[in-house]
């Protein structure tokens, strides 16, 4: 090929770009909001007009469709090692985790778009990349309608909260139930975003504001990169927002309440974006437009809040950079890690809010008093705005976790998310602390679980044998914070949380009651201690004292054949230094 050749043809491409047809769905109709394929052609046609933007397709979903990727690189390096060589800060955006809150969709098609063709734009792209999930839930968006979000101003037609397993992929972070995570999380993994947006529409009071915001949750994020974003971050996108005249809010989550009574923050454990984002040490935003403002503002405040947060990212790459660089070096220096959080009532900050007076009538339907926003009735007031947490549970890490290969979907999860995990070589036996479920509730049916909370556990030092390719993950690695959090079983989202070992809490052996009654018998002669503790429990406990089956089990209990797994969590934690064999080369 000549070199008029590749100039013709340089120049075909430049003027089929000028003269395509780049608008979106929106703009064609603004009651509108792009379908699943709309959207991915989209960003197809925008590939092969622009060389600076690659769309490449991963893994699958519940749906069957992959997920769509679109990379927006201004010097058109894709290769995230390499970029972030180059000191480039990365971004990513998903849209759609909740197809029935479309903003982001067709709101990203357009910034996309602009910051490919728009020249003044084009310098805000000079310290980022920006990576794009168009269309997460693809299930959800192929389930689409005119009617699921009863209380929603717009659009005309929009998919569905639940994906194709009807699961909320909200919520399935740290479990991966569906291919979507699955698929996600190894996205996430493989650009590891400095910063992440996820685009949402909020429910719930009455306000003037068309967007709130809900950011990681500044103290969970870690005392470096939680500073930064409360004292930094987040005050200059809030002036950045209200120059644009999109004036924001913290996210308003008042349910049994009102917004002028205070606004608690979000208590974001890591089934949720912004908290799965905070084991990862990355900024994250969950922009949450309001439901009863037009779409048209709607859409509008998520592109202006994108745009404001890719220029700040631009101008503070450096900044965001060193200090996540120094949050994971101080993270895998710490000892005690928080597995849970509560919130620090005592110590609200006092916010400026803009509201509607909360009033009472009666309700039409049922005849009893009913909840109504003036909207003739503005105020602005101080409010407490209740968004510092404290640590519920800790823990103080291990020198590293070992567990049984028969769990290899607690290991792939693990390796999905950065954890770097090795394999023994050989069998061997190791002293290991190892906990033992003592109690815990259920939460009943929740996205496909029955989810275990406040659990309590007891501590026991035992020597246990491990088999070769048995897995062992230590604890001095950049992913220390994610594997703490998923493999203490007191973790508010740990893979025992999540069912993933419930196997142990079931008895596989047990006794008939006429044998053990003459080996009941028997062991207690020989054993006064555990005698006199029966004889005690009976006379404080009634109850037990009339259960034949209650008395053998608490007998049972304390003789050799009590199965010492039942209710034995099957993670160990190392605790003093010893050589272990493991396998050089990582395996999955």
């Amino acid at each position: 090929m000549n070199h008029l050749t590749i100039l013709l043809t340089l120049t075909s491409f430049s003027i089929m770009a000028q003269t395509a047809d780049f608008r979106t769905p929106f703009e064609k109709n603004n009651n509108t909001t792009a379908t699943y394929q709309e959207a991915t052609d989209f960003y197809k046609k925008l590939d092969t007009a622009y060389d600076q933007l690659q769309v490449t397709e991963w893994g699958t979903t519940d749906a069957g469709f992959p997920l769509q990727v679109a990379v927006l690189s201004k010097n058109k390096n894709f290769d995230p090692v390499e970029l972030r060589k180059q000191g480039k800060c990365i971004m990513l955006i998903n849209n759609a985790i909740h197809p029935g809150e479309p903003e982001g969709v067709d709101a990203t098609m357009m910034l996309v778009r602009d910051y490919l063709q728009k020249p003044d734009l084009q310098p805000f792209l000079e310290n980022v990349v920006l990576a794009v999930v168009p269309f997460y839930n693809i299930g959800g968006g192929l389930n689409r309608g005119c009617c699921s979000r009863a209380n929603q101003n717009g659009p005309d037609e929009y998919g569905f909260r639940g994906n194709a397993k009807n699961l909320d992929l909200n919520r399935d972070f740290i479990k991966c139930d569906s291919k979507n995570a699955k698929t996600f999380t190894q996205i996430f993994n493989y650009w590891l975003p400095d910063v992440f947006i996820d685009n949402h529409t909020s429910n719930g009071a009455d306000y003037p504001y068309t967007m709130t915001m809900l950011a990681t949750q500044e103290d969970k994020l870690g005392p470096v990169l939680g500073k930064y974003l409360r004292e930094d971050l987040l005050p200059v996108l809030y002036q950045k927002m209200a120059e644009r005249k999109w004036e924001m809010c913290p996210y308003v989550n008042v349910w049994g309440s009102t917004p002028d009574k205070g606004i608690p923050g979000f208590n974001d454990s890591p089934r949720f974006a912004s908290g799965f984002a905070a084991t990862h040490h990355c900024i994250a935003f969950v922009p949450e437009t309001h439901m009863l403002k037009p779409y048209p503002d709607r859409l509008r405040a998520t592109y202006a809040f994108m745009d404001v947060t890719i220029q700040e990212v631009n101008a503070r790459a450096k900044v965001i950079i060193a200090k996540r660089k120094e949050a994971i070096t101080a993270c895998m220096e710490q000892e005690t890690f928080p597995l849970d959080w509560k919130m620090d009532e005592a110590n609200p900050d006092m916010i400026t809010f803009k509201g509607y007076e909360a009033k009472t009538k009666p309700s039409e339907v049922t005849g009893l008093e009913r909840l109504w926003y003036d909207r003739s009735a503005p105020y602005t007031k101080e409010i407490p705005y209740w968004n510092h947490f404290k640590p519920s549970v800790e823990v103080v890490k291990p020198l590293a976790y070992i567990f049984p290969q028969a769990y290899s979907e607690v290991a792939g999860r693990l390796q999905w998310n950065g954890v770097q995990l090795l394999r023994l070589s050989e069998d061997t036996e190791v002293e290991v602390e190892m906990y033992s479920i003592k109690k815990y509730k259920d939460r009943g049916a929740y996205e496909g679980h029955y989810l275990h909370q406040e659990v309590e556990v007891e501590v026991k030092t035992v020597r246990r044998k491990y088999h070769k390719g048995d897995y062992v993950a230590f604890t001095g690695q950049p992913a220390v914070r994610f594997l703490v959090e998923t493999l203490e079983p007191q973790g508010v989202d740990s893979y025992f949380a999540w069912n993933f070992f419930d196997g142990i809490l079931g008895q596989k052996e047990g006794f008939s009651d006429y044998v053990f009654e003459d080996m009941a018998a028997e062991f207690l002669k020989k054993h006064p201690d555990v005698k006199a503790e029966l004889e005690a429990k009976k006379k404080e406990d009634p109850e037990f004292a009339k259960s034949k089956w209650a008395m053998l089990g608490f007998v049972y209990q304390r003789t050799p054949y009590y199965e010492p797994t039942f209710n034995l969590y099957p993670v160990g934690r190392v605790v003093t230094a010893v050589k272990l064999p493991v396998e050089e080369r990582v395996r999955g």
